[in-house]
């Protein structure tokens, strides 16, 4: 049996489709930076509700772990609308442009990195 857990509809979609994606084997597509900051926030949510579940009945059962875990995942939440904003706001004032550097710079390092690994297994092989 398969089951999604999530506080929100949307976080339950976003599950169901990375699962549908990893079938499909489109896991490997690359993030945008919203989309990483979103994925870490779903796996320190995942995190927390692991810590919680792992906890002895009557811990895990207590007031004091289940407000914990919710001020775990309220402050997730703030810090992903935090960080979000701030890339929205950066993309905004400078049109994109610095993310754009960004994945150039990421992608120039990428071929280079590569250009190395095959030059490296070329010279292994004479």
């Amino acid at each position: 049996m398969l089951s999604f857990e999530g506080e929100t509809h949307g976080e339950i979609v976003r599950k169901v489709r990375r699962w549908l994606a990893s079938l499909d084997g489109d896991e490997s597509e690359t993030l945008s930076p919203v989309e990483a900051v979103e994925r870490a926030s779903e796996l320190t949510k995942d995190a927390l509700t692991v810590i919680a579940h792992a906890a002895p009945g009557p811990v895990a059962r207590s007031e004091v772990m289940k407000g914990l875990t919710r001020m775990g995942y309220e402050a997730t939440d703030s810090t992903k609308r935090a960080v979000v904003a701030g890339l929205d706001a950066m993309a905004d004032a400078t049109e994109g442009s610095v993310l754009k550097r960004i994945q150039k710079a990421r992608n120039s390092v990428l071929y280079e990195m590569n250009t190395a690994v095959a030059r490296q297994f070329l010279r292994s092989l004479r």
